[in-house]
């Protein structure tokens, strides 16, 4: 896909997302965005999903994928700041805790399965999920208290594959370990960091392009990235894209 065209991408991701039959509730999801400040300027982790992958094959992304439920139940060294627990917990009957929890965790395991880097503290940790088997064996604890909520978006409507996406952030410095062989799943290939100017012009999918520029415009107005900031929520309402905040 390299040397690609915008609209060449556009019709590529189109695909990705193609029209399905019947409504599809989307499923709960998470993405965790690795920042490294270097001076002045912040780079970006982000890795090329495998060629061979039906769903977006050889696209620069973050590590993230669906949240499991049974993650809200993994122990932590630290819990969510209370502003950000409160955005992520959502509002309506689904919302919870444990919902809110159990997304934030799912970053943090998707980002060790993908990228095979354990975000958390150091010491004794014990689990029977399989998921979370690495953190055991490398005595790393969760810790949820650093994640920033940076942006949510929703896969519009009659698509074969639907997400509710949770956009957060974490710093280097909150990785423990980092494997030298990347993550058990192998999703990620070429992960590597990147300014943020030369990531919004890697073979990215568009909503990851509008989140980097969020991301900008956030780092230059909070570069500490403060908790309970508004948050950019996507989706599609009445066949129009809209954008509102949290």
């Amino acid at each position: 896909m390299a040397g690609m065209s915008r609209e060449a991408l556009d019709h590529a991701e189109s695909k990705d997302f193609a029209l399905g039959t019947g409504p599809k509730r989307p499923r709960d999801a998470a993405t965790l965005i690795l920042l490294d400040r270097e001076g002045a300027s912040v780079r970006v982790l982000l890795g090329r999903r495998s060629r061979h992958h039906a769903f977006m094959p050889g696209r620069f992304v973050f590590p993230g994928g669906r949240t499991d439920p049974a993650d809200a139940r993994i122990a932590v060294a630290s819990d969510l700041h209370p502003d950000e627990k409160q955005k992520l917990r959502g509002t309506g009957s689904r919302a919870s805790d444990a919902r809110a929890r159990a997304i934030a965790l799912s970053a943090i395991r998707e980002t060790y399965e993908e990228a095979g880097l354990l975000i958390g503290n150091p010491g004794s940790f014990q689990t029977r999920n399989p998921g979370w088997a690495g953190f055991a064996e490398h005595n790393v604890v969760p810790s949820l208290d650093r994640l920033r909520y940076l942006a949510r978006a929703i896969t519009p409507p009659g698509r074969v594959r639907r997400f509710d996406t949770r956009f957060l952030v974490a710093w280097k410095d909150d990785i423990a370990v980092e494997l030298p062989d990347g993550g058990p799943t192998e999703e990620l290939e070429e992960l590597a960091w990147f300014n943020l100017g030369e990531a919004k012009e890697l073979e990215v999918p568009l909503i990851t392009k509008t989140v980097l520029a969020d991301l900008e415009t956030r780092l230059a107005n909070d570069p500490d990235l403060r908790p309970g900031a508004a948050i950019p929520f996507y989706r599609m309402r009445h066949r129009r894209f809209q954008r509102e905040l949290l």
